[in-house]
């Protein structure tokens, strides 16, 4: 029996181009059937000095990248989202939150073998960028935690306490000395990088190129 492929998928959920990544390394591995494929997520901030509270993600945007490029960058993902399936919403008010505390809610996720860590970051994905939730409210991550099953008591408790936030913050500094400065960055089975939101295309020849190195060493 071959080993099985392993996806480090190191990411923002306030990134659209994460959430595009994360549709194509789908259909990618969706087009392979036959590959034992395995996902982890990993934590990246893109704004960690972000306020706890969050602030306007239109305000955010414009400080970043303009007033006129920003509206560019938006209305773009919008036509982007549609060809992978995501409604990107427009809410004027939506907030860019501080994710600190969403990876925290990914960490439990992934270390707890009830709970499908893939189905928590698409929750977080579409409740940023399609519901225009923020993210950075505990409630609205208390109720995606509901909803994949994870287990709700003292939850609130530990995310106000800021429980695992330093080993959030390590990993994030250990990815970073791995060579990781933006997102979404994908490591395949600890030795193959890919930057940004690959064409499917792409990411089925990588998985065909380390499934053929795997084949040759057995």
């Amino acid at each position: 029996m071959t080993n099985p492929i392993k996806i480090e998928i190191v990411s923002d959920p306030v990134c659209p181009w994460c959430y595009v990544g994360k549709r194509r390394l789908e259909a990618a591995i969706a087009q392979r059937p036959e590959l034992d494929v395995e996902v982890t997520w990993q934590p990246f901030q893109l704004s960690p000095d972000m306020p706890r509270e969050g602030r306007k993600k239109l305000d955010h945007y414009r400080e970043i990248f303009g007033e006129e490029r920003a509206e560019m960058i938006m209305g773009s993902m919008k036509d982007t989202g549609i060809e992978e399936g995501i409604a990107f919403g427009n809410d004027p008010d939506a907030i860019s939150p501080n994710t600190l505390s969403a990876h925290v809610l990914m960490l439990w996720a992934r270390d707890d073998e009830h709970v499908d860590a893939n189905e928590v970051a698409e929750k977080l994905f579409h409740a940023h960028h399609v519901a225009c939730e923020n993210i950075g409210d505990h409630a609205v991550l208390l109720r995606i935690a509901g909803e994949v099953g994870m287990d709700e008591s003292g939850l609130a408790e530990k995310l106000q306490s800021g429980k695992d936030e330093d080993k959030v913050a390590q990993l994030v500094q250990e990815l970073a000395a791995r060579g990781v400065s933006g997102v979404p960055f994908f490591i395949i089975n600890g030795r193959f990088g890919l930057s940004g939101a690959q064409p499917a295309d792409s990411l089925v020849a990588a998985l065909d190129q380390i499934a053929a190195e795997d084949s040759n060493e057995t």
